[in-house]
């Protein structure tokens, strides 16, 4: 179903996925490539909702900038482990998490033994994609839950589209929308928060407990309002930067 925007409750505060949402999924994370039109649309919309607009996204916040240069928004990198703020002020760790370095270890020899799975080490975090080899899905999974018992009390294994992540489970999509609801041009804005996987899912619960609405992309997730792909989000989206 094509989702209203919210008849009344004030001006609105627009949070977008990257991969699945904006962008169709590339067979690997570096072959998105820079698209002007998709920066130019959401440059109109940043104008339009007085600069209310942020990326929040598994990708690191640099993969974003030069996915989108010259343009540089508000985003939340790495499933919310790093954010900058409207007024350019960045967070991130201070470090990478100790137990991550013996799993970096073992799945590198996994990737090694099974051609076409591919590890994106995003320094705080690390990705096992399978997209171009479907057919490890089934021992990649068994890899990892064989090693889960070792790991922190603070670990988190996200599911996404064909890619198991490893992360710190100390903030995600959901926290980092939060932050930026406390914080110009954001606060005081009804959140609309559009994603397409289960990492996505803290971020649209945080943008209904503020009166917004939450907008699935795709059948993965569970939503009241759901836009079939990417190309019907930027259907949506041009309306929306056009008042429609």
């Amino acid at each position: 179903m094509n989702p209203a925007l919210p008849a009344a409750g004030g001006p609105l505060g627009l949070f977008l996925d990257f991969d699945g949402t904006l962008v169709e999924f590339a067979a690997t994370p570096d072959g998105v490539q820079p698209d002007p039109a998709l920066c130019a649309l959401l440059a109109r919309l940043q104008q339009r909702l007085d600069g209310a607009v942020a990326i929040i996204t598994g990708r690191r916040i640099a993969s974003i900038d030069r996915l989108l240069a010259p343009l540089r928004l508000p985003a939340a990198g790495l499933q919310g482990l790093e954010r900058r703020s409207a007024d350019g002020r960045t967070e991130q760790p201070g470090a990478p998490a100790v137990w991550l370095e013996p799993i970096r270890e073992q799945l590198a020899a996994h990737v090694a033994s099974h051609p076409g799975l591919l590890l994106e080490d995003k320094e705080f975090s690390l990705a096992l994609h399978y997209r171009a080899a479907p057919q490890h899905e089934a021992a990649t999974r068994a890899l990892l839950r064989s090693l889960q018992p070792d790991w922190p009390a603070d670990a988190r294994m996200l599911e996404g589209h064909c890619v198991f992540e490893l992360r710190p489970d100390s903030c995600d999509k959901g926290t980092a929308l939060e932050q930026f609801m406390t914080e110009p041009p954001f606060a005081g804005r009804r959140p609309i928060y559009l994603g397409d996987d289960d990492a996505d899912l803290p971020a649209m619960q945080a943008a209904q407990r503020q009166r917004g609405i939450a907008i699935a992309v795709g059948t993965r997730v569970p939503a009241a309002h759901r836009l079939r792909d990417p190309a019907a989000v930027r259907d949506w989206l041009e309306a929306l930067a056009a008042g429609r």
